[in-house]
Order: C-alpha cells, then sequence, then structure tokens
C-alpha cells in the first residue's frame, strides 16, 4: 500500500494542482485550460510508463473533457454578467460541433509525434497572439468576407479538438476582431469551448476504444481518473478566474503566459523530432 501511495500521491497531487490552475486561466483568459492540461499530463503520464505511441492521445481527449464542467462553470458565470452573446453562439455553433466531431473522430489517425508538433506549433501561433495581435489583424481584413465566420468556426473546432483545448485562445481574438467587446469575447468563447469539446470527446472515445496500453481506467482516449481530478479541481476554480477577469488588466499575465507557450511549445516540437 505504501509503495501505490509513494507511487501515485505525486500523480495525483500533480493533476489536482494542473486542475485548479487551468480552472484559474480559463475563467481568467477564455482559454479553456487545456492549453496547460495536455503538457501536463503528457508529463506525468511519461513518468509512470504509459505507451507513448497513445498518451498523447490520452492527455488531448481528457482535457476536451475536463473542459466540458469547467467550460459549463465559467459559461455559466459569465452569462450572469451578461457577457455570453448568443446570436453569435448560434451561428457558431453547427460548425464548430461538426467539425470538432471530425477531429475526434480523426484522431487516432495520427501519430503522437503529429499531435505533438500541431500542439507545439499552435502554442507557439497563440504566444505570438498573445505578445503581438496578428490573428486580430488578420481577422479584421477578412471581416467583410462571406462565410467567414463560418470558415473561422469550423478551423477553430478542428484545430481545437486535435490540441486538447477549449479553442478560446483562437476564438476571443477572432471575435475582437468581430467588432465583439472583450469580456463578452472571453464570455462567449467559454459556451462554445463547452460546445465543441462533447463531440470531440464522443469522437476521441470511439477513434480510442480500441487503444492498447492507456493508462488504467480509460474509456477511448478518456482517463477517468485524470478527468475526475483535473475536472474537479477546475470546476471549483473556474469562478476565481472569471472574478480576476473582470477586475484586473491581464496585460501583464498574458505577456508571462505566452513565454510559458513558447517553452512548452518549443518542448513538444522537439519531443516529437527525438531531440
Amino acid at each position: 500500500m505504501s509503495d501505490l501511495i509513494t507511487q501515485y500521491l505525486p500523480f495525483a497531487l500533480g493533476l489536482a494542482f494542473t486542475g485548479a490552475v487551468s480552472g484559474i486561466m480559463a475563467g481568467l483568459l477564455g482559454i479553456g485550460g487545456g492549453i496547460i492540461m495536455v503538457p501536463a499530463m503528457v508529463f506525468a503520464y511519461q513518468l509512470l510508463g504509459y505507451n507513448p505511441d497513445i498518451i498523447m492521445h490520452v492527455a488531448v481527449g481528457t482535457s476536451l473533457a475536463v473542459i466540458i464542467p469547467t467550460g459549463m462553470r465559467s459559461a455559466r458565470s459569465h452569462d450572469k454578467r451578461g457577457a455570453v452573446d448568443r446570436t453569435i453562439v448560434k451561428l457558431w455553433a453547427p460548425w464548430i460541433v461538426a467539425a470538432s466531431l471530425l477531429g475526434g473522430l480523426m484522431a487516432g489517425l495520427y501519430s503522437a509525434a503529429a499531435l505533438k508538433v500541431i500542439f507545439g506549433v499552435m502554442a507557439l501561433f497563440i504566444a505570438l497572439n498573445m505578445a503581438l495581435p496578428v490573428q486580430r489583424r488578420l481577422m479584421e481584413k477578412l471581416a467583410g468576407v462571406p462565410m467567414v465566420n463560418r470558415i473561422s468556426a469550423a478551423v477553430i473546432g478542428y484545430v481545437s479538438a486535435l490540441m486538447g483545448i477549449g479553442g478560446g485562445s483562437l476564438t476571443v481574438p477572432t471575435l475582437t476582431a468581430f467588432g465583439t467587446p472583450i469580456h463578452t469575447a472571453v464570455g462567449t468563447s467559454s459556451m462554445l469551448g463547452v460546445i465543441l469539446a462533447v463531440p470531440a470527446v464522443i469522437g476521441f472515445v470511439i477513434s480510442g476504444w480500441s487503444a492498447v496500453g492507456a493508462p488504467p481506467l480509460s474509456i477511448g482516449f478518456i482517463n477517468i481518473p485524470s478527468l475526475i481530478l483535473i475536472g474537479g479541481l477546475a470546476t471549483l476554480t473556474a469562478p476565481i478566474g472569471v472574478a480576476l477577469a473582470h477586475r484586473l488588466d491581464a496585460k501583464l499575465l498574458k505577456i508571462v503566459f505566452a513565454a510559458f507557450l513558447v517553452v512548452v511549445g518549443g518542448r513538444m516540437i522537439l519531443q516529437a523530432l527525438g531531440i
């Protein structure tokens, strides 16, 4: 028994801490927390020696499952403050649902290295986007193009499903470029993150159903213990991030977080390349 505690207690504490931080960041920046959860789970699964060919898939799928309760709590908190635009939600939802489901179903076709490269490259892009509003400037130029909202929703849904994120780090700058106030963009992004995560999780369960070597108590590419530990703490702490979002200037925080993403994204790419 003592050996089991020694082996799994640091793992459990690490996941609980990850969940708490992810929940706060989800509420504060509207990012869903997945950008923190995925590398943390990959690191934990590596330490415990699970199948390296699928731990990235499990981390991504489990992260998406965590986003469901976290996003629901965060979205409700934002909605109480009048910061959810239901017109945007209705416009984006069908495209996000279709694209994220497709991403989840196709996840099993990607190698672990491919998913790491996708995650790493997008993490670097998100970091750049936080430091310099390149996406906002690009989307401002495309704002008048027909179907741009729907295409944006589909691209964000598919890419976010493969990264294990709620899409907020891409959705928020897109919505602000279209003229949505920042607090409304963050709140609306939280609700869209839930709409994205549900079909993506279904896809990850189906695509990982026959996977071999996943951590114990996994359903497809979803690990239940990680879901409970991270999801529980993230759900509890998400309202803290929401409260901070409406009180603080998050500019400095975004710069620090961008630096963190550069390190995480670069490490993912190097791992994928075997360096």
